[in-house]
């Protein structure tokens, strides 16, 4: 398992990926839901990625991202187990350089479900 934090580097390695890919996104604190679906993406896909990335730009400002639960070690012990291929990692400062301003906005989605309750968190 090839552990990446940087974007430059997940490209590379992308382009030598047998495909499919199978890509399961988390921010970390990983449970049994996740593994479950990196074990669909390895089901159905010759290569699995998986994202672990706490977004910043999904806690609104009452929201507490200081504490929000990380175990980066147990997560990646896990993934390692399920055959996980590369685990990307980036930092906040990899997603959001300075000057960074471009962001997707999917009003009639977002006011749905989680986004009903938190404005802004489909955003980043």
């Amino acid at each position: 398992m090839k552990v990446v934090t940087e974007i430059g580097e997940y490209r590379k390695l992308r382009k030598g990926m047998p495909s499919p890919v199978g890509f399961v996104p988390t921010m970390g604190y990983l449970h049994q839901g996740h593994l479950a679906l990196v074990r669909q993406a390895r089901a159905e896909n010759k290569t699995v990625v998986v994202s672990i990335f706490v977004n910043p730009s999904q806690f609104g400002p009452e929201d507490d991202f200081a504490a929000y639960p990380r175990d980066p070690e147990r997560d990646l012990a896990l993934l390692e187990k399920e055959g996980t291929d590369i685990v990307f990692m980036p930092s906040a400062e990899e997603m959001y350089p300075e000057g960074f301003n471009s962001w997707v906005e999917v009003e009639k989605v977002a006011d749905r479900l989680e986004g009903a309750l938190r404005p802004g968190h489909f955003r980043g």
